[in-house]
């Protein structure tokens, strides 16, 4: 079948497998929820239903703490998956994923400031995530800044650029982290930095849906001039793409995204990396397709890594950034093998 064909039918199972698997996680955890009662519970919730005393403890299991923070893991492994995607074209580069130009270590640090000096107190228990969402603004402010020359700013200089002030972020998040006057704080950033759903709430969520919804409405917007522009700055020209401004245009969106994500839940790789390529594997190459299909396969993929890490070692939850590495290298090498893949073309 032709890969334009296919897409339609891989698209509603899609759909309906990531329903299932968010009905799946909201009732799964250190506490099991029967499917009856969960839906039951998430019914009653919706419907302004009424439950029995005695399954109040229960109902707010599946609704306060298990709901948001499915629903946060879907809105952020969709959100990854849709930057890498646009970041690989933008700067064609098949090794480039939402982290790649610094923006996550820039919110990080901004969230380790706000964790052991104390500041942005005034937004209460927000004040991490505002603290890393303008981390990560002010990053994007100076990668952008540093990279742009007289003829604009070129992918190898948009990564290099990245990649250098990527390295010192890291190496002023260590040194803060190295003087940390408490333990106990030192082990919770470095949690928060290798990223976590557990801080998920309802009053986080809005915000953060409105940013990841309306960045990858624009994205698939642009899927053309993405297009073009993996074909090279040239070959974008001549065929009447303004490649500076939709370069930066990009950038903003892409930034913009990606801070959002790192303020609610840390740093995740290797989502961002790997999707599009297993995208680019079923649908081909068009970014029409890749931006419908990608982020459902990341908001999938973002579920069930999140179900395994509250549950593997429970009651102790396991950092994201490691389970989606181990199952991110293994399937990176088995794409590097496939002799008919060619890294960011159609196969």
């Amino acid at each position: 079948m032709r890969r334009s064909a296919v897409t339609p039918l891989l698209l509603t199972l899609l759909v309906g497998l990531l329903v299932g698997s968010v009905f799946i996680a909201i009732g799964t955890g250190s506490a099991v929820i029967a499917p009856p009662e969960t839906a039951r519970y998430l019914w009653a919730a919706l419907t302004g239903g009424t439950i029995s005393a005695d399954e109040l403890t229960r109902y707010q299991i599946i609704w306060q703490i298990r709901t948001p923070r499915v629903l946060l893991a879907v809105l952020v492994g969709g959100g990854l998956a849709v930057v890498g995607v646009a970041i690989q074209a933008l700067v064609r580069n098949a090794l480039a994923d939402p982290f790649i130009l610094g923006v996550s270590s820039g919110g990080a640090v901004g969230a380790v400031a706000v964790s052991l000096l104390g500041a942005l107190s005034i937004f209460g228990i927000y004040a991490v995530s505002v603290g890393a969402f303008a981390g990560a603004l002010l990053a994007t402010v100076l990668v952008y800044t540093i990279a742009y020359a007289r003829t604009g700013v070129t992918p190898l200089r948009l990564v290099l650029t990245g990649v250098a002030l990527s390295f010192g972020f890291q190496a002023v998040m260590s040194v803060m982290i190295y003087f940390a006057p408490s333990g106990e704080a030192t082990s919770t950033v470095l949690f928060w930095t290798m990223g976590s759903f557990g801080a998920a709430t309802w009053g986080s969520l809005p915000i953060v849906a409105l940013i990841i919804l309306i960045g990858a409405v624009l994205l698939h917007q642009c899927a053309r001039p993405l297009d073009v522009m993996s074909l090279g700055d040239e070959t974008a020209a001549s065929m009447g793409v303004n490649v500076a401004r939709s370069r930066q245009a990009l950038f903003l969106v892409t930034a913009l995204m990606t801070g959002a994500m790192v303020a609610v839940s840390g740093a995740i790789g290797f989502v961002g990396l790997v999707i599009p390529h297993i995208t680019r594997m079923l649908v081909g190459a068009a970014h029409a397709r890749v931006l419908l299909i990608a982020p459902l396969l990341g908001a999938i993929l973002m579920v069930w890594v999140d179900l395994l890490a509250r549950t593997l070692v429970a009651p102790r939850e396991l950092p994201l950034g490691v389970l989606t590495a181990l199952l991110g290298v293994p399937v990176f090498i088995l794409l590097m093998r496939r002799r008919r893949y060619v890294f960011g073309g159609t196969s």
